[in-house]
């Protein structure tokens, strides 16, 4: 509960700067997770995201990953979504995530990994205001590498990660979104996975949103 308490108040604090063209914000995530059977785990978590007003997005999400090869780990989720939109009014929404999560150890420590995401939203009260590749339909790509330093308890990560709207329309059929990342995983004592890192991402073809700059920070406690 202290650990949790730290995360939200440290969202809280961290979205309180903002600038008219970028975006600030901190994202928390924290979780459980645990094995169903053999190859197969379960997790469950509750994310929320802060911006200058306070909590932005707020989602939990259940999850479950098979172990197929060990290079190849399908995962599908469901999450139910609350978010503010630009009028200051929340609305909720429903996802389903279908992942593809391929990782290799091209050379000693050092891993390559690539997760394609299929996501789908459904169930809107009230019809979107504008596109938003986080939470609409999307193809997500996302390459990333990690390093297990020998002797310590980093593993630092660097990723990116490219959005694709795959619908018919102004916007649709087209790269909507690229984000870049940067941060460490923590290896504790016990049952407890701790990482945070720095990102931004930017919208194709939209000036006028900026940049946004997020710090997020994560917990899972495995069972």
């Amino acid at each position: 509960m202290k650990l949790t308490a730290l995360l939200l108040f440290l969202g809280i604090s961290i979205s309180s700067i903002g600038q008219e063209s970028d975006h600030f914000m901190a994202w928390t995530k924290v979780g459980i997770a645990g094995d169903v059977i053999k190859k197969m785990d379960w997790s469950l978590d509750v994310s929320s995201r802060f911006d200058n007003q306070g909590v932005a997005t707020f989602f939990p999400q259940i999850g479950i990953e098979y172990k197929l090869k060990k290079w190849f780990k399908p995962s599908v989720e469901y999450r139910f979504i609350v978010d503010r939109n630009k009028y200051g009014n929340y609305k909720s929404s429903h996802r389903i995530n279908v992942n593809a999560n391929f990782k290799k150890e091209i050379i000693k420590r050092l891993d390559l990994g690539l997760r394609v995401r299929y996501q789908y939203a459904f169930q809107q009260f009230g019809a979107p205001d504008t596109y938003d590749a986080d939470f609409d339909q999307a193809f997500r790509f996302k390459p990333g590498i990690s390093y297990d330093i020998k002797g310590s308890i980093f593993k630092p990560t660097l990723s990116s990660e490219f959005f694709y709207n795959p619908s018919f329309g102004e916007e649709g059929r087209q790269f909507s979104k690229m984000r870049f990342a940067v941060g460490t995983k923590v290896d504790l004592d016990g049952p407890h996975g701790f990482s945070v890192k720095y990102q931004f991402d930017k919208k194709f073809r939209s000036y006028k949103d900026g940049t946004r700059h997020v710090l997020a920070v994560s917990y899972e406690f495995n069972l």
